[in-house]
């Protein structure tokens, strides 16, 4: 006869067991489903700057292709003094 004490950790593991499961669930679902569409538009102006030399005509792009084709920041059009 197992005795009582055998029992009762034999439920805590279940217990613990089911909790781990439950956790690992809502983490894979909250990972799969948490993001689908992106936070910003990009059709929105991202700060004051943007919106400025929108208006001025004088907005700089955002990406330009590397040698490779692949698109990358456009930092030094984009951080370059402006006339």
């Amino acid at each position: 006869m197992e005795s009582n004490t055998t029992i009762n950790r034999q439920q805590h593991v279940r217990i613990t067991q089911s909790v781990v499961c439950i956790v690992i669930l809502s983490i894979i679902t909250a990972a799969t489903t948490g993001c689908q569409k992106p936070l910003f538009n990009e059709k929105n102006p991202r700060n004051q700057f943007d919106t400025y030399d929108t208006l001025r005509q004088q907005n700089q792009q955002l990406l330009i292709p590397d040698e490779f084709g692949n698109l990358q920041p456009a930092l030094r059009a984009r951080l370059a003094p402006q006339n």
